[in-house]
């Protein structure tokens, strides 16, 4: 179906290149991995046929997120959320605007992928502290910004001890309407608390997860019922990976990328706060098949191409199986991602091993 749409808009695009909707819905029709290069033309001109808009402005980063081109997508976001800002300082002086809470979700996301660490935290604290109650539009966007840029910044980083320590903010906001947006924050706190050792915290993540899913499954809401049990099965993988039960926890972890793989995103996100196949990739390298790692890691980048993390876990997993000319590559491309940055210590392993 998206296919047959796109056909018709690409057909109408050239004779109304100035038509807002036709651009919208031709990136729209074209958000999904193997199609995304198709919706660059209309990308790229979106932002000038409605420059007035916020979503118009942001739009074009659906496209050059799943591109993996994080400049443009920090560029688009940045006036989306600036124009977000602008009017509201009319139409509701003093509120947060939802649009602004949007892009800084997708800002956060580019901001790592390109190791800019520092930006993404000043984002991440402005989140914090927004009033719930002081919000133009309490939508889904905004809850799902809410609850998912800080459960990404920390996994992104791999700060799991700093994940198990996340709590749901703003405490203000209503959170009952948006459970399958809260089920993020507990993902993140159940994957850091057992990957650190807190395996209390991490049980009770998990309990949480299970009651969202329990709770969206009566609501007959499948799509965001099955997000959740991928998080929840992902999670156990790593309560047992902790345990000492290496088997049991490469087959959850195998069964929540496999389910992962069968579904799509939701459109209003810029991906999975981690994607299971990269955790599946993560803990095949801990548990001695980098081999194997590199395949699974090498699967992610086909679909998610350019994160940090996956391009970083991807050469390391090369090295470690002795692949030193895809170690190179990999490497290389991680310091590409990462430009002048100095900000993670990892790229100091990218540079010595480059240098050899």
């Amino acid at each position: 179906k998206q296919k047959s749409a796109a056909e018709i808009l690409t057909r109408i695009l050239p004779r109304h290149p100035a038509h807002p909707g036709v651009a919208h819905y031709v990136i729209h029709s074209y958000d999904y991995p193997a199609l995304a290069a198709l919706a660059l033309p209309a990308a790229r001109t979106y932002a000038k046929i409605a420059p007035g808009s916020p979503h118009a402005l942001h739009m074009p980063s659906h496209i050059f997120t799943r591109l993996g081109l994080w400049d443009e997508s920090i560029g688009s976001n940045l006036a989306a959320a600036e124009k977000a800002r602008r009017f509201l300082t009319v139409t509701k002086p003093g509120a947060a605007a939802f649009d602004e809470l949007h892009a800084i979700d997708y800002l956060v996301y580019a901001h790592v992928q390109i190791g800019e660490d520092a930006k993404a935290k000043a984002l991440v604290d402005k989140l914090a502290a927004v009033d719930g109650q002081a919000i133009d539009n309490a939508n889904f966007a905004a809850a799902y910004a809410f609850a998912a840029v800080p459960a990404r910044y920390t996994l992104e980083r791999r700060k799991w001890a700093d994940a198990a320590k996340l709590t749901l903010r703003p405490a203000n906001f209503d959170w009952k309407p948006y459970a399958y947006a809260e089920a993020n924050l507990h993902y993140a706190r159940a994957i850091g608390a057992a990957r650190s050792g807190d395996l209390n915290t991490a049980k009770s993540a998990v309990d949480r997860l299970e009651e969202i899913r329990k709770e969206l499954a009566a609501q007959k809401n499948t799509y965001w019922a099955e997000q959740t049990e991928i998080q929840r099965t992902a999670s156990q993988a790593w309560l047992a990976q902790a345990a000492g039960l290496k088997d049991e926890a490469l087959r959850l972890m195998r069964l929540a990328a496999d389910r992962e793989d069968k579904t799509e995103k939701h459109p209003v996100t810029p991906g999975p706060i981690i994607p299971a196949r990269e955790l599946l990739a993560d803990m095949l390298l801990e548990n001695g098949h980098p081999a194997e790692a590199l395949a699974e890691m090498e699967r992610v980048l086909a679909v998610s191409p350019r994160r940090f993390s996956g391009t970083l876990l991807a050469a390391r997993a090369a090295e470690a199986a002795g692949d030193a000319r895809k170690a190179q590559s990999h490497y290389r491309e991680l310091l590409a991602l990462a430009g002048k940055t100095k900000e993670r210590p990892e790229l100091e392993q990218a540079r010595a091993f480059v240098g050899k």
